[in-house]
């Protein structure tokens, strides 16, 4: 892993260096740049693969002032230039594809193709924002207890608690004001739908069909919204997709990638 100043901030990194295309992961809310382990045990093959720590998260968890996705987007943009990467694929899972939407709509021509996992162009809708508040008053106010870490666990890894144990560990070193901080980056954030006929770029979206957290109208009006966009609902699978059913979607991204690109 490498740290470089990006943006006036330390950013977290890996990159595989070998490759003639270039992928950036962009992990979800809570979760870091290893959430990719089993995508970049498979795409490194083929492609050149970074994997980042957004800010407040992973090794960059020390944010201390608010933030927006865009800014996060600002990050990913300035990150390739840091690389001395011209086009890279964008892969962004949840909050992940939020910034990856963000930097393909303000940084086009730095966009070859994106992978949307698990994630939607929208804001968060007020029932399921009330359901998020709750969870992070909870949170705050009593530490993150067994039950909490529960609820958040079910709705980000769905019911395997083995998968659930490493990550729970991390969360419960997250600090308060960071704890906010990333929360409000989420819930805050605007509404992308009526831009989505900008991005020009091929585009896949996937989807597991017990995904609590977003929900098929969500991702079929990202799919319907991009202008060459092919979508892929994984039947059983929870919201981190790509950590449950690993082997399928890794599947689904190298044929995208392999017609996309060609």
């Amino acid at each position: 892993m490498t740290v470089a100043l990006i943006n006036g901030r330390p950013i977290s990194f890996t990159d595989t260096l070998d490759g003639d295309v270039a992928i950036v992961l962009s992990h979800g809310l809570f979760m870091d740049q290893s959430m990719f382990d089993a995508q970049v045990c498979v795409l490194r093959k083929h492609y050149r693969i970074i994997t980042w720590d957004q800010r407040g998260h992973g090794q960059d968890a020390s944010v201390t002032e608010p933030f927006s996705l865009w800014d996060s987007a600002d990050d990913l943009s300035a990150l390739l230039v840091h690389l001395n990467i011209d086009k890279a694929v964008l892969l962004g899972i949840s909050q992940g594809g939020y910034v990856s939407l963000r930097a393909a709509l303000r940084y086009p021509e730095k966009v070859q193709a994106l992978v949307l996992i698990a994630t939607h162009a929208g804001v968060e809708e007020e029932n399921q924002k009330v359901v998020y508040s709750q969870l992070l008053s909870a949170w705050l106010e009593n530490s993150l207890t067994d039950e909490i870490a529960q609820s958040v666990s079910v709705l980000i890894l769905g019911t395997d608690k083995k998968l659930a144990e490493p990550w729970i560990k991390k969360w419960q070193t997250i600090d308060n004001s960071t704890l906010c901080l990333n929360f409000n980056a989420l819930a805050d954030r605007d509404d992308l739908a009526p831009a989505l006929s900008k991005l020009q770029m091929p585009a896949l979206v996937i989807w597991g069909n017990e995904d609590g957290a977003i929900s098929i109208e969500q991702v079929r009006q990202l799919e319907a919204g991009i202008t060459y966009c092919q979508f892929m609902e994984i039947d059983g699978a929870a919201h981190s997709v790509n950590m449950t059913h690993a082997e399928i979607v890794n599947t689904k991204i190298k044929k995208f990638l392999a017609e996309a690109l060609s």
